[in-house]
């Protein structure tokens, strides 16, 4: 299953997961040259195509790039107008979703649903430091909120203090995967997946999804603990770089969810 939800674009330019260890390998691999005037989004019978200079776009399993709604589509040919003399992969996080999403997740969606709550069965929101108080509170502060959202759902989370495995309730992930199973349109699942992935919390992939935070708020939430040693011992700037590039990747998906709303 990773398989399908790893970059499947990418041949030699998505060559790695990380993004960072990807743009470092983009530095010494040639970009292909930008062969395009102009992009641009055009209706077609299920949805709306992203055309460059007049002819659609594919993906790499040759699959019609096609999207639900004119505005997610629009996030694609943005990013395809963007490009300067060469096309930058790296810098495309919506066509690298949406492509995962039509050649990968399409394919088997119960898969991804699974794997999303495997996730949440050991979610970051539910793992809590005992000290120092500080600490402590800050994760009270962003993610109390959250474990009180999802028990309006239904799904009622046991909590712990530091590492060590609490066992959820068969319930809670049944009630999880319920409403999972209302959003499996491989695209809008795709982004659940990733934003889930890149924050550690399928309740904070979830909560943005509903509208119920905004992704802003569940990127500082799932970096709460970061942040704090942040404030305490620095960060380096590969640190800074790989955080950038993964919260891209998160706004990126937070975009496709609320395009695909219309």
């Amino acid at each position: 299953m990773r398989d399908i939800l790893n970059d499947l674009e990418a041949g030699k330019y998505l060559s790695d997961p990380d993004p960072v260890r990807r743009a470092q390998i983009q530095m010494k691999t040639p970009l292909p040259k930008r062969f395009y005037n102009a992009a641009s989004v055009a209706p077609v019978d299920n949805g709306f195509a992203v055309h460059l200079d007049g002819k659609p776009v594919r993906t790499p399993g040759k699959a019609l790039l096609v999207l639900p709604t004119e505005a997610a589509a629009a996030l694609v040919a943005d990013e395809f107008a963007a490009q300067s003399e060469t096309i930058d992969p790296v810098k495309m996080p919506v066509m690298r979703l949406v492509n995962t999403a039509i050649d990968g997740v399409a394919s088997d969606p119960q898969a991804v649903l699974e794997d999303i709550l495997r996730l949440a069965s050991s979610d970051l929101t539910c793992y809590r430091a005992d000290a120092p108080q500080g600490l402590v509170e800050r994760q009270n502060q962003h993610w109390d909120p959250v474990i009180d959202w999802a028990r309006t759902l239904g799904a009622r989370f046991n909590l712990a203090e530091g590492i060590i495995h609490v066992e959820q309730p068969r319930e809670t992930i049944a009630v999880l995967g319920s409403h999972l199973a209302q959003r499996a349109e491989p695209l809008r699942l795709a982004a659940i997946h990733v934003m889930t992935s890149l924050t550690g919390s399928a309740l904070l992939a979830l909560a943005v999804d509903f509208g119920e935070i905004d992704a802003e708020a569940a990127w500082a939430a799932a970096h709460v603990d970061e942040d704090w040693q942040i404030e305490h011992w620095g960060q380096d700037a590969e640190a800074v770089a790989r955080r950038a590039a993964r919260k891209r990747d998160m706004m990126a998906a937070a975009g496709l969810l609320q395009a695909l709303k219309g």
